[in-house]
């Protein structure tokens, strides 16, 4: 039996699969509510048979936005636009659906990545604001300076971060990630490169991990039982002298401690001078390594794109899920070919079953809640 198309439980929510749809930014929002494309780009997603979708960034509060164009969840009215892409999204699909709560810090207010390069827009420009930071050091040389929060600042982002997660409850996803990789806020305080803070949230390793714990403190307070809680982190910044696994293992024992529900392991995204050796898989180690020290599923991602794969990972204890990104994009059937490939059924609408190929027998089956 394939290992890959064996289920799992991430805390409270059971997945038929392990295999799960990364985050992807779309820039492709209006005012932070979730448009057309939202629609069509989930809804082909969660048709796909993969046991988890992940939806994109979602930003908890305007400024915490990478770009202007970003998907947010801070008001009513993202809350509306986000309850309507949703609803036509799970008329067709039995997709389980998360949601990842961000804030982007000093990597915010920026062009979209197909414009301009996504580069930075300063506050005083069209479509720009002032960025926030755990110090005032810009990304980027050249990037505009951002805001250090004060403790007041750091009490709102929390705030933000919980009123954003009532909305995600109230709005029926299955799982809540936060996002504390890639350079954004959160893991701007976990990094000695980004957070050069002197208070309780700067300096040593307890203190750099106080806002990420007191954000999953706060949300998991938040959240009713029946919501999966996780978080997304970059196992290593590839800078010397930045984040790295050793510090990503203590982070990721704390959170073991409070009963998080699973750990999504990336890496890199905080500094320019990052050095990454890409590879297939070369994320899984990290994974892998974090993996023995903790209870919780930890899930690996990073250039996984063959179904022989996805099942090595899995199959020699490296990780308990895989996540798929770009490679779901390009091929947004992924799930169907690699059940084919394993000799294993994916789920697929019964408008789609007649798809599969002559002799590869029931690889494709209806589940539940395919039909309208």
């Amino acid at each position: 039996m394939s290992l890959l198309f064996s289920p799992i439980d991430l805390g409270p929510l059971h997945l038929p699969n392990r295999i799960v749809v990364a985050p992807m930014c779309q820039y492709s929002a209006d005012e932070g509510r979730a448009s057309d494309w939202h629609v069509q780009h989930w809804a082909n997603l969660a048709l796909s048979g993969a046991g988890l979708v992940m939806v994109e960034a979602t930003a908890v509060e305007p400024r915490g936005r990478i770009s202007w164009a970003d998907l947010g969840l801070w008001d009513d009215a993202t809350e509306q636009a986000f309850a309507a892409a949703l609803a036509t999204v799970r008329r067709w699909s039995p997709a389980r659906i998360g949601v990842q709560l961000a804030h982007a810090g000093r990597k915010a207010s920026t062009h979209r990545p197909w414009e301009h390069g996504g580069a930075a827009i300063a506050p005083a420009q069209p479509r720009g604001w002032q960025t926030l930071a755990p110090s005032a050091l810009p990304y980027a040389d050249g990037d505009p300076q951002p805001e250090a929060l004060d403790a007041a600042g750091i009490d709102a982002i929390v705030q933000r971060f919980v009123d954003s997660a009532r909305r995600a409850a109230r709005l029926g996803l299955d799982l809540v990630e936060i996002h504390a990789a890639h350079g954004y806020l959160l893991h701007q305080f976990l990094s000695p490169l980004s957070n050069r803070r002197s208070d309780d949230y700067g300096g040593s390793l307890e203190n750099r991990m106080r806002l990420v714990l007191r954000v999953f403190d706060a949300v998991a307070a938040e959240l009713p039982p029946s919501i999966a809680l996780g978080i997304r982190i970059s196992a290593t910044d590839w800078v010397e002298g930045g984040w790295d696994l050793e510090q990503s293992i203590a982070l990721a024992r704390a959170l073991d401690a409070r009963g998080c529900h699973f750990m999504d392991v990336s890496s890199g995204g905080l500094h320019p001078a990052q050095k990454i050796a890409l590879a297939p898989g070369y994320q899984v180690p990290f994974a892998e390594a974090i993996r023995r020290e903790v209870e919780m599923p930890v899930i690996a991602v990073g250039l996984i794109t063959q179904p022989q794969q996805a099942e090595a990972i899995l199959a020699e204890g490296k990780a308990d899920a895989v996540a798929l990104a770009r490679g779901m994009l390009y091929d947004p059937r992924w799930p169907w070919h690699a059940a084919a490939a394993l000799g294993a059924q994916a789920v697929a609408p019964p408008q789609y079953l007649r798809s599969a190929p002559h002799g590869l027998g029931r690889t494709l089956v209806m589940g539940e809640g395919t039909a309208g």
